[in-house]
């Protein structure tokens, strides 16, 4: 088999499905399609493909995702070099490509209706699944020892709902909203912030940020946000290229989704 031309369907095009995407596309997997919703609400805009359903293309660290609105436009868009992403929540292009791996990165904490009939390898994010039920395998995603490793038998670790640590600073990093309206940004992804600055507003309400760094992620202006919904994330470290990078935890799990495919098919 020509692990080049295997086709790979990806649900979801936020930030950790982007970092899959990306690493399988370096490694040179050129048959990839992502799916998305028709209004993505990612933080970390600069390496998510999803931009594209908003922007038409969206280029993460040399690779672009493109915005396709028919199944018939898949192909010419893997001969153009690029990744096909389309409005597709339900997935429907699986029954289109009969792809030989799909990767649930939903990473909505629940199976949102993936099978593992669905291809001849299923690979599910994070918790939500259960490896040998509705998906063949899962990767790990909660950060600690077991980030990116696979998991055969079992589930992923419990959602703790607690952001990870990143020189020192964990919740404080990241930014909510303190009611329900639009968004209105004061900064923009990969500006300096300080402590106690406004970065943003809902409607008329300030929201602050708790600590000083740089700006490495924020929804986009003008978006309907709801009370104590993510609205970014500061990085205390101050490094504008991390803005721009794919992180070292979707590298890990990307890494983690490669071995999957790799201990299935290359033999």
């Amino acid at each position: 088999m020509n692990l080049s031309q295997i086709k790979i369907v990806i649900r979801g095009a936020g930030e950790m499905a982007s970092g899959i995407a990306f690493r399988l596309f370096k490694s040179n997997f050129r048959r990839i399609c992502m799916t998305e919703i028709s209004n993505p609400l990612a933080v970390r805009r600069e390496v998510s493909f999803c931009e594209a359903v908003h922007e038409g293309a969206k280029k993460v660290e040399g690779v672009t995702g493109r915005l396709v609105e028919s199944f018939e436009e898949i192909h010419g868009t893997w001969e153009a070099g690029q990744i096909p992403v389309m409005v597709d929540p339900d997935a429907g292009v699986i029954g289109f490509l009969g792809p030989v791996v799909v990767v649930d990165a939903v990473m909505a904490k629940r199976n949102l209706g993936t099978k593992i009939t669905d291809a001849s390898l299923v690979i599910g994010i994070g918790p939500g699944f259960s490896a040998g039920k509705d998906v063949h395998l899962i990767v790990e995603s909660n950060r600690g020892h077991n980030l990116g490793r696979v998991i055969q038998n079992g589930e992923a670790e419990k959602d703790t709902g607690i952001p990870g640590v990143i020189a020192g600073h964990g919740a404080d990093r990241v930014f909510r909203s303190p009611g329900e309206g639009r968004l209105r940004a004061l900064k923009a992804i990969g500006e300096d912030v300080k402590a106690g600055e406004t970065v943003a507003l809902v409607d008329d309400l300030p929201v602050k940020a708790l600590i000083g760094g740089v700006m490495r992620g924020l929804i986009r202006d003008g978006t309907i946000v709801h009370e104590g919904m993510k609205l970014g994330d500061i990085d205390p470290r101050g490094v504008k290229g991390h803005c721009y990078t794919v992180s070292d935890k979707t590298m890990a799990i990307g890494g983690g989704v490669m071995e999957a495919i790799l201990s299935r098919f290359n033999s």
